[in-house]
């Protein structure tokens, strides 16, 4: 977006918010050399925020306490499947964002609001995030290796193409299989 359009959108709406204002800036920036209707834009801008008649919106500071119950239990577990396991190796951002995907966020904007929201999830879904965990950790166990880009070699034709990536398949297929 221009900073025309961004200075017509906050002149119309009478705030200017945090992206609007963060893609100006970004603007200025990365501009080498801004043209005149852009600093007739900036200054109108100026002028409405001076009189009031646009105003900034507070950046709000808010944490999903979710993320902090979350990244605790999959490094903890994690922790214990490694010290078992010393061939075991585990992705702990993977395994929190697959169980984060399935557990409900809890927004606070205060330090009592996370508190609040830490003893309600320790209380009322502890349970439920160890499970979370748990299954992410499983499907984390049990993904294939990343694909070698040369495991299926140079090929040469297209024909050779599909041979490669059918054998590559067929060697990898028990890793899609379900389990009983």
């Amino acid at each position: 977006m221009s900073i025309e359009k961004i200075v017509e959108q906050a002149l119309q709406d009478g705030y200017l918010t945090p992206s609007m204002e963060a893609e100006v800036g970004r603007i200025c920036n990365t501009a080498s050399e801004l043209s005149i209707e852009e600093y007739m834009a900036l200054d109108r801008l100026m002028g409405a925020l001076l009189t009031g008649e646009v105003v900034v919106l507070p950046r709000k500071q808010f944490i999903n306490v979710m993320e902090e119950l979350v990244l605790s239990e999959a490094i903890a577990r994690v922790a214990e499947i490694e010290a078992a396991s010393s061939e075991q190796s585990l992705d702990v951002g993977d395994i929190a964002a697959y169980a984060l995907n399935r557990l409900p966020p809890l927004y606070a904007t205060t330090e009592e609001g996370a508190h609040f929201q830490r003893a309600r999830a320790k209380e009322q879904l502890h349970d439920l995030i160890s499970k979370e965990v748990n299954a992410a950790i499983d499907r984390n166990l049990v993904r294939p290796e990343p694909v070698n880009p040369t495991a299926l070699g140079k090929p040469s034709s297209g024909t050779e193409v599909l041979s490669n990536l059918s054998n590559w398949l067929q060697a990898n297929a028990v890793n899609f299989e379900p389990q009983p």
